[in-house]
């Protein structure tokens, strides 16, 4: 937890700017589908799990999701329907997890994994139902493999820099 309310307000402030700046870089990594990402603005969310309140959070996120949906240009679109669907479901299942659990118990590797494929499996459900119908099968394949490299990826960058971060320590060491 942070150390002081001051440090409470502006983490997220500052976690939310890192997400925005995140997702504009992720912007620029070609897509095969519109819905299908590689997460790099899911890795201040992961990183504020240790730091920050669920209220705190629960703002970061929504940070997140809305920055996320005016930067692409995909706020009024099924797209973001999606991003909101995959954000919520593997923020929610990250947090409690990590929460719960506590690290030494569940790395973030193990966290991010499970918040790739969550967000997967909802983005996929929603193709199924408003896009693909049943020939959504053929896209669950490659997307849970995608998921699972790039939840690794994510989760490996999160353990090596809250290990070598100051900045994290101070808000989230003894």
């Amino acid at each position: 937890m942070p150390r002081s309310g001051r440090d409470e307000q502006q983490t997220p402030a500052l976690l939310g700017g890192v997400c925005l700046f995140l997702s504009t870089c992720e912007y620029l990594i070609p897509k095969p589908l519109p819905f299908m990402r590689v997460g790099l603005a899911n890795v201040p969310l992961m990183l504020a799990i240790d730091m920050v309140r669920f209220k705190s959070f629960a703002v970061l996120v929504m940070i997140k999701i809305f920055g996320q949906g005016i930067i692409t240009g995909t706020l009024f679109s099924y797209v973001f329907l999606f991003s909101l669907a995959g954000t919520c479901s593997s923020a929610g299942a990250m947090y409690l997890l990590r929460r719960f659990l506590g690290p030494k118990r569940i790395s973030f590797i193990g966290v991010s994994v499970i918040g790739a494929l969550l967000s997967n499996g909802s983005q996929l459900a929603l193709a199924g139902v408003y896009i693909f119908g049943a020939a959504v099968q053929f896209l669950i394949p490659p997307f849970l493999a995608a998921g699972m490299i790039s939840g690794m990826t994510l989760g490996i960058f999160c353990e090596a820099f809250t290990a070598r971060s100051r900045w994290y320590q101070a808000r989230c060491g003894p």
